[in-house]
């Protein structure tokens, strides 16, 4: 090889070299270390609230005790250690942040200026705070109940007797995750995850699905839970068919839905088109409407409480967004029952809180439905509720 090979290929390794360094992104230094806005963040205002009960359950949606419970279950979980650059922030704010966002669906940056902590580490306090209150009330479900009781509570307070609850499901808008696609965009164009659940007659919630794509039906999402495969196979434990008052012809348990669910020995939905006013179908659809009414007012409930519900949450992943969601319905459990005695946290009859995520749903028709038990229900109302004035007027 001669020297003016050698001389230009030692150019072009030079200039190659030289290249490189110069296309590499020089490291941004960082203007300052910490916002003297951050510095002091001691957050008083907590402090001053402690001694009013109506403003620190306004705030954090839940009374002292339980908070103070809640915290204890998982300061473990969210401590954090101090350095020698910073001191961590304690337990108490990243549970009351998260609650607080809970509460209100504000911004991490409106949260920033209120506790007095960056942006950046509050999207790191919401996920973990969310899924350590998961993964610290799991174990406090219990199942302690009959489906007598929620059957009998229902002829009570709805007059729609045998029944065991009223299920529906309930879109909650999420930001689209990413590489997903059109997987949880559903038909009103918006992206959203199924929040299925099941509700006896006091307007708490017996069994909770999350997860689900937003573009499958209430139908399809029930099909794939663990709820309706064990209701198929008749593995709920339902109490035996039995007649109604004053009637022979067996009728079972059942559980009250909208149209979109299936019409099987255990589902009651309304009678389908239109109906003529003063006949007994008319009064059956009533009856059951004014029953399966509770699960739309548990879900409204749930978004009043805690507001991140009625707007889309802005969180990036996916599974950030069903704990969240999770989170939600444990501190409803709380906050409905009032426990303050650690460690029976919620000991609702017959609860299944599970946690699935179907990739596939698909809904099969539904063949040779059957009417009977509507109709025997429905003389069954005529026979013991008459045909009430407030009835024949809807």
């Amino acid at each position: 090889m001669s020297v003016n090979c050698l001389m230009k290929a030692g150019v072009c390794a030079a200039y190659i070299i030289i290249k490189r360094n110069c296309d590499k992104r020089t490291a941004k230094s960082k203007r300052i270390w910490m916002r003297d806005y951050f510095k002091d963040n001691k957050n008083e205002f907590l402090k001053e609230i402690d001694n009013d009960d109506y403003l620190f359950k306004n705030f954090t949606r839940m009374s002292q005790i339980d908070y103070n419970i809640l915290l204890d279950m998982i300061r473990p979980l969210i401590t954090k250690r101090d350095t020698v650059m910073r001191e961590a922030i304690p337990a108490e704010i990243s549970l009351a942040i998260t609650l607080r966002y809970l509460a209100t669906g504000d911004s991490y940056a409106s949260l920033s200026f209120l506790f007095k902590v960056s942006t950046q580490s509050i999207s790191k306090i919401v996920p973990e705070v969310a899924k350590s209150i998961c993964s610290a009330l799991k174990d406090y479900i219990k199942d302690t109940g009959d489906w007598r009781v929620v059957a009998n509570n229902f002829d009570k307070n709805w007059n729609f007797p045998h029944c065991c609850g009223a299920m529906d499901g309930k879109h909650v808008l999420i930001r689209c995750p990413q590489n997903s696609g059109s997987t949880f965009f559903k038909y009103k164009g918006t992206f959203s995850i199924v929040l299925f659940g099941v509700v006896d007659a006091d307007y708490c919630f017996t069994y909770v699905n999350v997860g689900c794509q937003g573009r499958i039906s209430d139908g399809g999402v029930f099909k794939n839970t663990e709820f309706g495969k064990r209701l198929e196979k008749n593995q709920l434990k339902l109490p035996k068919e039995e007649a109604l008052p004053g009637r022979t012809l067996p009728i079972p348990y059942v559980l009250v839905a909208v149209d979109a669910f299936p019409l099987t020995t255990n589902i009651m939905k309304p009678f389908p088109g239109e109906i003529t006013r003063n006949s007994p179908n008319r009064i059956f659809n009533y009856r059951l409407s004014r029953a399966r009414r509770i699960v739309e007012n548990a879900f409204g409930l749930l978004a009043a409480v805690f507001r991140i519900f009625r707007k889309p949450l802005e969180l990036t992943e996916l599974e950030t967004a069903i704990d969240v969601v999770l989170c939600c319905i444990y501190n409803t459990c709380i906050t409905f029952y009032e426990s303050n005695l650690p460690p029976e946290i919620y000991t609702h009859p017959l609860v299944l809180l599970i946690r699935k995520m179907p990739v596939v749903a698909k809904l099969y028709p539904v063949h040779g439905e059957k009417r009977h038990n509507q109709t025997e229900v429905c003389n069954h109302f005529l026979q013991f509720l008459g045909n009430l004035q407030m009835m024949l007027r809807k």
